[in-house]
């Protein structure tokens, strides 16, 4: 099979690697790809991965087989819908179904509709109007951008100032464009985050390994809201016995509930979670495989991923046995100086291949190549991913990989997994 990957980030190298494992793939090609997918997978440029019509044509003068759609904005833009319609299987929702991720208020109001767990919330489209409800309300309180917002989008405030200067920044400044022109406010709930993903044919869903993200940018969960520094699987807060849960009263009832809004969804669904003392509450939907989560889950999955990808696509993902790895894996994420503010590009990264023999896997997120050198081109540039039989090991892994790699003005957290070793230690 010839496949192509839409998407250029550590999640779309990823993707790219496990489905290279696949004695199904002939050829992969990658639009736009970047370095590190290079050598499993022909990268594409000029391609504009908005544009439905050049990525079909694309598609058709490469004799694709299988498209793997990785981003958000071009399920939202329609391409899954655009390439069914040239007779090509795409993986990944269509327009409508992608919408559960593109729209916070069309996920949220799905979710009261059909009784999913999630916050209590408000809609608004007027910023005095939020700022009245914050005020009735109090603080901590969430502030959501509803539209793509690349994982930026969310606020939590801890302080009424905090969310007074969120909806400013949200609806006044328009710091998000037009993803911000409506805000959800939500209770802030209590607990602790995890993110289940999973595979689904718009009947039969089938839950991955769980993870656990890192969103803020530094130590001890400081700082500010970033598209993820750092995850680990399988997050210890989800017991066989909370996986369950999850998916009897969140994901089924999604997927049914979709299904009857006239939006079948196949593809990934991932549920950000909050376990909270009444159990899961839904924190988010979105439309595809989470990055940085994708890089710890792919690497335990055991079994074809391609074939999972085509009973998903053509129905059937019920007569699939889904095999999972025992151990476990860490990926700590090497960001840019600035992130995820203003940073600098095009510094040349040294110890690559240093930390491949240190038995990790690299993910390139932003990286592009210049005269012969791998340099930095974006806020998050390296994935470091490890695998081991337990957490621990895994951890001092990734690390050991992680300090093999230098560039200028690079950082990282230290503490990715911590919450897992704590428990751990506890027992």
């Amino acid at each position: 099979m010839n496949i192509l990957v839409i998407g250029s980030g550590g999640r779309e190298h990823t993707l790219a690697w496990k489905l290279a494992q696949s004695p199904k793939a002939t050829k992969l090609y990658a639009v736009p790809g970047n370095p590190g997918m290079a050598d499993i997978a022909e990268c594409i440029g000029g391609v504009d991965i908005c544009d439905n019509e050049a990525l079909v044509k694309l598609a058709e003068d490469k004799a694709i087989d299988l498209v793997v759609v990785g981003p958000e904005v071009p399920l939202t833009n329609g391409v899954v819908d655009a390439m069914n319609a040239a007779g090509i299987k795409a993986f990944g929702p269509r327009k409508l179904a992608a919408e559960i991720e593109g729209s916070k208020s069309f996920s949220k109001n799905l979710m009261k509709k059909y009784g999913i767990p999630t916050a209590k919330y408000e809609v608004f489209t007027d910023a005095d109007e939020a700022r009245a409800y914050i005020k009735k309300e109090g603080a901590p309180i969430v502030i959501k951008a509803d539209g793509l917002a690349a994982g930026k989008g969310v606020i939590v405030a801890m302080t009424l100032e905090e969310a007074l200067d969120a909806v400013h920044e949200i609806m006044d400044d328009a710091a998000f464009g037009k993803a911000g022109s409506r805000v959800v406010i939500e209770e802030f709930m209590e607990g602790e985050e995890a993110s289940l993903l999973a595979f689904t044919d718009g009947k039969t869903i089938y839950p991955m390994v769980s993870s656990q993200d890192h969103k803020r940018a530094y130590d001890g969960d400081k700082g500010p809201n970033t598209g993820g520094m750092g995850t680990y699987a399988p997050a210890p807060v989800m017991t066989d016995e909370m996986v369950k849960v999850a998916t009897e009263r969140i994901l089924k009832p999604t997927i049914a509930a979709m299904a009857k809004e006239g939006r079948p969804y196949k593809g990934c669904l991932y549920a950000g979670l909050m376990i909270t003392k009444e159990g899961p509450k839904v924190v988010e939907f979105n439309a595809r495989f989470g990055d940085p989560e994708t890089q710890v889950v792919l690497p335990l999955l055991e079994s074809d991923l391609v074939d999972i990808m085509l009973a998903c696509t053509d129905g059937h993902l019920d007569e699939e046995h889904i095999e999972w790895s025992k151990g476990a894996a860490v990926c700590v994420v090497i960001a840019s100086g600035g992130y995820p503010k203003a940073y600098k590009k095009g510094y040349p990264i040294e110890g690559l291949a240093k930390a491949k023999a240190l038995d990790t896997l690299v993910f390139h997120a932003g990286t592009a190549e210049k005269d012969g050198k791998i340099v930095t081109n974006g806020g998050r540039v390296l994935g470091v991913v490890a695998k081991a039989d337990d957490i621990r090991t895994a951890v001092d892994k990734a690390y050991k990989g992680v300090n093999a790699i230098t560039f200028q003005d690079a950082f990282h957290r230290n503490d990715i997994a911590h919450r897992a070793l704590e428990r751990l230690a506890d027992k």
